[in-house]
Order: structure tokens, then sequence, then C-alpha cells
């Protein structure tokens, strides 16, 4: 059984999207970029190219995510893909209308860092809510972890905004760019993780449900996440249930759940928090 996603759905994420890449991309060209700070991924790349030659950031960024969509449209493919593709186009379009539009404020580079972290880290969550991501290296680092499952798509991730942030830092020639940059990032990470499902790096989705198969098919076709199965009785009435267990990280929640929705509108939710997660898709050790 496949989801299908409706007219309104679809209006829904675009605007939402939308809105989330405007608040992104305000951060960035309003506070992050104005303070020589990075925000790393492919933004940063973009940004400090921009301070070298004054291409637009917007132009950069969808340059730079045009081969690594189509490459991940190729071995992924999905709703995923598109919705990504679809971001990466919004986000590019964002950035050059900000950068016109909006002040460029030079201010105290802890201020710019720590409230441009916050700025940034809101309008990702909405853009996360969506089901989509900015691109770049989160397409990148998926298909790495594909192939190298001993690398997770965290650990590429923070990798490469690492390798970011010191080319910002050599591109900016001031070594304080670069501690900035870690504290915008952080800051950024904070709000998405607290706005999206807390600040814990995986979830717990309970689900009893009389439709077990089907929503096992789905979560695992389109999230690629094993499900656990559990028989259930109800305490009050004794009729025999399945509860599914299924852990996962805190930007997929709002995925299970709305497959969990869509198919068995009767099913019991319940979501608890999981502080340490050891295999497969996890942390090995």
């Amino acid at each position: 059984m496949k989801s299908k996603l409706t007219k309104r759905q679809i209006a829904a994420d675009l605007v939402i999207t939308f809105i989330g890449c405007f608040i992104y991309s305000a951060a960035v060209t309003s506070l992050i970029a104005p303070n020589k700070i990075s925000p790393g991924g492919f933004t940063g790349i973009a940004s400090a190219l921009n301070f070298i030659s004054g291409i637009p950031t917007g132009l950069t960024l969808l340059v730079l995510n045009i081969p690594v969509i189509i490459i991940g449209f190729v071995k992924l493919g999905g709703i995923f893909i598109a919705k990504t593709a679809v971001a990466t186009g919004v986000l590019a379009f964002c950035l050059e209308l900000s950068e016109r539009l909006l002040p460029h404020w030079t201010v105290d580079n802890i201020l710019a860092s720590i409230f441009g972290g916050i700025f940034m880290g809101a309008g990702l969550s909405l853009i996360l809510r969506r089901g989509a991501t900015t691109g770049g290296v989160d397409i990148i680092a998926t298909l790495i972890n594909r192939r190298f499952r001993f690398l997770t798509v965290g650990r590429i991730i923070l990798l490469s905004d690492i390798a970011v942030i010191l080319f910002a830092t050599y591109v900016y020639g001031n070594v304080q760019s670069g501690l900035y940059s870690v504290v915008a990032m952080y800051a950024s990470s904070v709000v998405t993780d607290a706005i999206l499902y807390g600040s814990d790096k995986g979830k717990i989705v309970y689900a009893v449900t009389d439709k077990p198969d089907l929503i096992c098919e789905e979560v695992n076709g389109r999230l690629e996440r094993g499900v656990t199965r559990i028989s259930a009785t109800g305490g009050y009435t004794g009729d025999t249930h399945t509860m599914l267990m299924c852990t996962v990280r805190i930007n997929e929640v709002a995925a299970v759940c709305d497959i969990i929705r869509k198919t068995d509108e009767r099913a019991f939710i319940v979501i608890s928090d999981a502080g340490e997660i050891i295999g497969e898709g996890f942390k090995k050790e």
C-alpha cells in the first residue's frame, strides 16, 4: 500500500517549506554571513564563495545541489528526494530574495551566532517537519551510509560540517569565525531538535493497531526502519491486538506517526524517549 499526497497536503508542504526556507535564509543573510560565520553544509560553502567572488549565494547553492539531487533520484528515488529537490530550489530563491530585501547586520559575533543559529534551527525544523531537507550533505551522507554502514549519517554530516567550517575559517582569515560557526551550528541543532521532538538522539514509537501488516509494509518500504510486533490484550475489554514498536531518529517520528494515522485512524500511539540506541541503523557499540 503506497500513500499518495493530496493536493491539500502538497499545498501545505509548499507553504510551510517556503516559510521555513525564508526564516533560514533571513538568518543566514542578515546575521550569519555578514558577521563572517559559516552555517555549515552546502550553504556554508556557498556563503564562503560569495565572500570570495561575489557570486550569489543562492545560485551557488543551486549549482552545488543539482548533481547531488540527480544522483539521489537515481539511487534513492521516492517522495523524500522530490521534496528535498523542491526545498533546495525554494531555499536558493529565498536566499536571493533575502539578500536583496533584508538588512545585513554587523553585530557582536556571539549574538549573531546564537540568534542566527536559533532562527536557522527554527527554519530548518519546519522543512524537516514536511519530510524534506535542504539537500546537499544530507543526501550525500545517506548515500555513503548505504555503501558503508559503519559510517552513520550523523557522523558523516558532522565530519562534513567540520570540513566546511575549516574552509570558511580559511576564507575569512579569522579563527574566531570558525569558533563562532560552531556556536551557531550548535544553537541551530538544539532548536531543531527541540521543535521537532525534543533533544534526545532517538524516539520509540509504540502503536496498538489492528492493521499491523500494512503499517509494517509502509514503515519498512518508506523509511527502511524495522518494526517489532508484540501481542497485546486490552486490560478492560480483553480484546487481542498487535502492538508495534519502532525505534527511529527524531526527524523520522513525524513520518512514522503519519503512516500509522493514515493506515489506521483508530491506532493508539505512544512516543517515548530513547537516550541511547545500539543496533542496525544506529550506534554499533
